[in-house]
C-alpha cells in the first residue's frame, strides 16, 4: 500500500465482480454450461476464473480461440443461462458493504463501473440492497459496443458529470489489471483489492493494492 495515496477523493468508481461481490461460482456455473451446451470440452475451475474479469466477448476469443461468430453465439447461451438465478449466486465479501455504506453517508459520489451487462448488475446490487449507495450504475451494454473497462469507466465519469459530481479527484477500485488499465485510460488512479481474482502480477498496474476492506477504508475515507 502506498500511504502517500490516502488523501480526499471527489469521487470512487467501484468494480463488482471480484471487489463487491465473490460472483466466481456464479460466473464459472454459466460458463460450464454454455461450454457443454456448445459441446465443447469444459475448462478446469483454474481457468474458467480467468474469465471473471475481462469483457466476455474478449475472454471467449483468447482463453477458448473461438471465432468471433463463436464467441457471439456463446456470448448469447452464457447471458441466457446468467441472467436468471444463477447470477445470484454469489456473495458481498466482508466489510464491503459497510464500507459503501459509509462512503455515501460521507457524501462522496459512488459510481459502479463493471464489465457485467448493466441491467444484471443493476439486479445484483438490488438483491443485496446495495444499489441505493450508487449515483450511477455503468455496465456492458447490450450489445458489447461498451464492454472494454476503459470505455465504462468513460461512461461513469460522463454519467457521474451529468449528476453533479466533482470529478476533480476521482479513484477507481478493482481487483484486475483491466480495471487499472481502464481507470489510467481515463487519467484516474486505481487502488486494487487483493481478495479479488487478480494475480499478483496485476498489482503493478495499479496505484495502490489493499488487502482488506479497513485498509481500503483508510485509503478512501482517511
Amino acid at each position: 500500500m502506498n500511504p502517500t495515496l490516502t488523501r480526499t477523493w471527489s469521487a470512487i468508481l467501484f468494480d463488482l465482480d471480484g471487489t463487491i461481490t465473490d460472483s466466481a461460482p456464479a460466473i464459472t456455473s454459466s460458463l460450464a454450461h454454455t461450454f457443454q451446451l456448445l459441446g465443447r470440452p469444459v475448462p478446469p475451475a483454474h481457468e474458467l476464473l480467468a474469465y471473471v474479469g475481462p469483457p466476455l466477448l474478449a475472454a471467449f476469443r483468447e482463453y477458448a480461440g473461438m471465432t468471433p461468430t463463436e464467441a457471439d453465439e456463446a456470448l448469447g447461451v452464457y447471458r441466457a443461462h446468467y441472467s436468471g438465478e444463477a447470477s445470484l449466486d454469489t456473495a458481498i465479501y466482508p466489510g464491503v458493504a459497510g464500507l459503501l455504506e459509509r462512503i455515501h453517508a460521507a457524501g462522496i459520489p459512488l459510481a459502479l463501473a463493471t464489465s457485467k451487462p448493466e441491467q444484471n448488475a443493476i439486479k445484483i446490487l438490488n438483491h443485496f440492497d446495495l444499489a441505493k449507495y450508487f449515483t450511477v450504475i455503468v455496465g456492458a451494454s447490450e450489445d458489447e459496443v461498451r464492454s472494454a473497462k476503459a470505455d465504462i469507466v468513460k461512461e461513469a465519469l460522463v454519467r457521474l458529470a451529468a449528476a453533479g459530481a466533482d470529478l476533480s479527484a476521482p479513484v477507481m477500485v478493482g481487483d484486475r489489471s483491466y480495471d487499472a488499465e481502464g481507470a489510467a485510460a481515463n487519467n484516474v488512479p486505481a487502488i486494487l483489492v487483493e481478495w479479488g481474482y487478480g494475480s499478483p502480477a496485476e498489482a503493478t498496474a495499479a496505484t495502490a493494492v489493499v488487502h482488506s476492506a479497513d485498509q481500503l477504508a483508510k485509503l478512501l475515507l482517511g
